[in-house]
């Protein structure tokens, strides 16, 4: 099963992209889902969304949007706020290091910028803690910028279309995948485009399951063809082949997670959310509420993952004990 060439420019062929374009964004049009982040181009309130929907679903982010914003509703009140505050205002989303994050963001372009987030991906990737992706959503959708971006739902989407089914053999790397997203994005259409691709992704071209029958793109997609070509389903299938490909990952022993270290670091952020700001629990105290079993050996591991809980800037820890910044 062949897949294009990953140089630079890619072969993509005009008449083939404009029927992509024109499929995809009359799907959009009808498709779309209803998300509050959606209506509005105010830049912060579309950081908060983005920095929210790393590593977590749609579903869970939607009530704990809306619950964020009325806590700190402009980028000052969050750069003034305590971390201790934002830490809480967060749970239960998990990856507290997010919320951490985020607010130093608002405070560097307080400081920085004078409380104006950047509209652009240079300035916007020298904030600490924004990578490309979340650069390129920022200026697309809050400033209207012609800007690709990739996440992992365009990914795929994109590799499906025009590259054809993913290979670990022939993956392109980031640089490789955001100029093919550059060299696609249609003209006066960026917003709408990576919306579409983004929504495609997460309903439709999914990586377990993908439904191709439903899909807008089934006639012009790359992986589609390729799978009828070899008669690896009858027509009009899901692409069974496809799932098994796009799965493939390395072994790994996974570590049950109610004994991992992230456990444990979140269940301490979760006790000391009780914990007024100003008193301190001592470790002795600390180790028999997140860990059933602690005893006087534990004290030197607990040390271990509250001072890398400082380190990262959720818990504040001195000799006298453990509090939330």
């Amino acid at each position: 099963m062949s897949t294009q060439s990953l140089s630079s420019p890619f072969s993509v062929q005009p008449d083939h992209l404009a029927r992509v374009h024109r499929s995809l964004l009359q799907w959009y049009a009808t498709e779309q889902r209803q998300l509050p982040w959606r209506v509005t181009s105010d830049p912060y309130a579309i950081l908060v969304s983005e920095i929210m929907l790393q590593q977590t679903q749609v579903e869970r982010v939607l009530p704990k949007y809306e619950q964020f914003l009325a806590a700190f509703p402009t980028l000052s009140a969050l750069a003034a706020a305590s971390t201790a505050e934002v830490i809480s205002a967060w749970v239960p989303l998990g990856y507290n290091m997010r919320a951490v994050r985020l607010q130093s963001i608002a405070r560097q372009v307080i400081s920085e910028y004078g409380g104006r987030i950047p509209d652009n991906v240079e300035e916007l990737l020298k904030l600490k803690g924004v990578g490309r992706y979340t650069a390129g959503a920022i200026a697309c959708f809050a400033y209207h910028q012609h800007v690709a971006t990739v996440d992992t739902n365009i990914r795929r989407v994109l590799h499906r279309i025009f590259l054809g089914i993913e290979s670990p053999e022939t993956q392109p790397n980031d640089t490789e995948m955001l100029k093919l997203a550059e060299q696609v994005l249609p003209n006066g259409a960026a917003y709408s485009w990576n919306q579409a691709l983004m929504d495609l992704g997460a309903t439709v071209c999914t990586s377990n399951n993908p439904q191709c029958t439903r899909c807008p793109l089934q006639q012009t997609c790359q992986a589609y063809t390729d799978m009828q070509a070899h008669s690896l389903f009858p027509s009009g299938v899901v692409l069974r082949h496809l799932r098994k490909v796009a799965e493939k990952k390395p072994p790994y022993q996974a570590q049950p997670f109610t004994s991992s270290n992230r456990y444990f670091r979140g269940r301490i952020v979760d006790r000391l959310r009780s914990v007024p700001t100003s008193q301190r629990l001592c470790l002795s105290e600390l180790g028999p509420e997140i860990k059933a079993d602690f005893h006087d050996d534990d004290i030197a591991w607990l040390r271990t993952i509250v001072a890398g809980l400082a380190k990262d800037g959720l818990v504040d820890y001195t000799e006298e004990g453990v509090r939330l910044p």
